[in-house]
């Protein structure tokens, strides 16, 4: 019979955390999910809504410029950006979704790959103008999710964008207790890192996150430290 994938989701990352292998456990849960031991993890065909209306408010056009989706998953949010015009690639760790994505979408613009976020080739470093990442560094624990927002800020280019989507922690929540782990305002500011400035903050229904950060162009003169201290205090939108 068919178990409910977020249940067994909860099984499979325990016992890969226990071991000291926390990202082990995507292309297992895919696999099952891929032969009907499970429902099928993270499965839509529409992107993420909150991408989507952020896109969507803000006209975004892709003609020119390179994206890549973090752990892309199925695909739904990297084909939606190469509909828009982006030259786009979309990575995951788990082998069977960078297979069932190629498989869903053929003739797919995409350049879909199998890659680590804790180990991404080197020429990625600097190379995309939007980066969006959606609930993943929230699958891991800390460590290593101090290592993947690394990863993360270190893929956007100079003048480039970040997007990130994450549950949020609200009163009561335990942040040490997950996956997913919900994530507070000190760890979305984390993710800008020395690299980024946070753009906007948006606390949103769900509870969930909403942040954008941009890469200044390396042209941009260093701010003075007055300045960084200000900069560094997100604002809130409800």
């Amino acid at each position: 019979m068919e178990r409910d994938w977020d249940v067994r989701a909860g099984e499979l990352a325990s016992q890969a955390i226990a071991a000291g292998e926390p990202t082990t456990w995507f292309d297992r849960l895919y696999a099952e999910g891929a032969t009907g031991e499970v429902s099928m993890p993270w499965d839509r065909d529409e992107p993420q809504d909150l991408l989507r209306d952020w896109a969507e408010a803000g006209d975004l056009d892709g003609t020119g410029r390179r994206a890549v989706v973090v752990g892309c998953g199925l695909g739904a949010d990297a084909e939606y950006l190469a509909a828009r015009g982006f030259a786009t690639t979309g990575f995951d760790i788990a082998t069977t979704a960078v297979r069932l994505a190629r498989e869903r979408h053929p003739g797919t613009q995409v350049d879909y790959r199998v890659a680590d976020l804790l180990d991404l080739p080197g020429d990625w470093r600097g190379a995309f103008d939007l980066v969006v990442e959606v609930f993943t560094i929230q699958a891991l624990p800390d460590p290593p999710r101090d290592r993947a927002m690394a990863a993360v800020r270190a893929l956007v280019a100079p003048g480039g964008t970040l997007l990130a989507v994450a549950f949020r922690a609200v009163e009561g929540d335990d942040p040490e207790h997950g996956p997913p782990y919900p994530l507070t305002r000190s760890t979305m500011q984390a993710l800008a890192g020395d690299a980024l400035t946070v753009v906007r903050a948006e606390e949103l229904a769900g509870p969930r996150w909403r942040v954008e950060y941009a890469r200044p162009h390396e042209r941009d003169a260093e701010p003075a430290a007055g300045d960084r201290a200000r900069r560094s205090d997100p604002p809130t939108s409800g």
